[in-house]
């Protein structure tokens, strides 16, 4: 049985979100809190496998009462959020920078958004334990990473990230250095939050970060996000393609299609990064990138909130070096050049 803690302010919330979490048999809803200071002493009491948390609340809002909680007692955190408010999807990144796993949207009558959250506290009270990533306060120095007597030339780089994923991107990000080739992401994230992690990451690292678009030409010390619902890939002219295909490891757009693209079109001239993230999205096109020739990473299990993915493609021999966030950008830094 699966406990369940949910914290909001809203009478009409909390009732409503215990009425559909009862429902499943494997799901029990054990405490409810109307706001941060009284989540964090009822998550310590009580125990819960996981919480469900507001973020705009009186006494301590989600974001403070997250970070507490992960500092207390480390507990899987999904936050339920209005994706509608460009302010509430800002305040929902920055909690998952204190710590939570997942953002949700706040729940309706709507059976596919019902269905979508039983399904991720499901998946996220797997976990056993979920660290506080607490970058700001780790060691900066930017030890240099090398492998290579000579630089690798590159001409873009792919990356594919989901649970856990937002913090391990700005950490990457942020160090990356002034000049680095163009970056392609595939993000798994919860329907109408895209645009909204475009933005704080644009805020909070100061790169140029924007959603892809179909036919545009990638540039170097630029960003690209595929957008939602569509799988994404490059050709040989450089330029990003878009698709509708089918979703694939039950995603689109799939990080696997992304590596599988790189493969096929910049072969040994590419770059693969696999980071956190439940499931095996990824590991078998990142395989494909490393038959090619290209140099492949994943991250390492210290630093994953979820090691599924990175696991998987370490399974499959699809990896060439294991590394932490801090350490990713260091060796973009010091030994990746861009090339044409």
């Amino acid at each position: 049985m699966i406990k369940v803690l949910i914290v909001d302010d809203s009478p009409v919330q909390r009732e409503l979100l215990q009425e559909i979490l009862t429902q499943d048999p494997e799901i029990s809803v054990i405490g409810m809190a109307c706001d941060g200071e009284e989540g964090v002493t009822e998550a310590l009491a009580k125990k819960p496998d996981i919480i469900t948390m507001d973020i705009h609340m009186p006494k301590m809002n989600g974001i403070e009462a997250t970070r507490k909680i992960m500092s207390l007692r480390p507990i899987p955190i999904i936050i339920i959020s209005a994706s509608s408010s460009e302010t509430e999807v800002s305040s929902a990144f920055e909690a998952l920078e204190a710590g939570a796993i997942a953002i949700e949207e706040k729940i309706n009558f709507v059976v596919d958004n019902t269905k979508k959250l039983i399904e991720t506290i499901k998946l996220m009270a797997e976990i056993k334990m979920v660290r506080r990533l607490d970058y700001s306060k780790k060691n900066k120095m930017k030890t240099k990473v090398v492998l290579e007597n000579q630089s690798l030339n590159i001409r873009a780089i792919a990356m594919g990230v989901s649970t856990g994923g937002p913090p391990v991107l700005q950490e990457i990000f942020k160090n990356l250095p002034e000049n680095f080739p163009p970056i392609l992401v595939v993000q798994h994230i919860t329907p109408g939050f895209l645009q909204g992690l475009s933005d704080w990451l644009t805020q909070t690292t100061k790169k140029t970060i924007k959603i892809a678009t179909h036919g545009e030409k990638i540039n170097a010390n630029q960003i690209y996000f595929a957008p939602e619902n569509y799988h994404m890939g490059i050709n040989t002219l450089s330029k990003i393609v878009l698709s509708t295909d089918e979703p694939e490891n039950g995603h689109r757009p799939s990080v696997s299609f992304l590596f599988r693209s790189f493969a096929e079109h910049f072969g040994n001239q590419s770059l693969g990064i696999l980071l956190t993230g439940m499931g095996h999205d990824g590991a078998e096109g990142l395989k494909k990138m490393k038959d090619t020739g290209a140099f492949t990473i994943a991250q390492d299990k210290k630093s994953s909130t979820i090691f599924g993915m990175p696991s998987e493609a370490i399974a499959l021999n699809a990896v060439s070096k294991i590394f932490s966030p801090l350490e990713i950008s260091n060796f973009i830094t010091h030994q990746i050049r861009t090339c044409q």
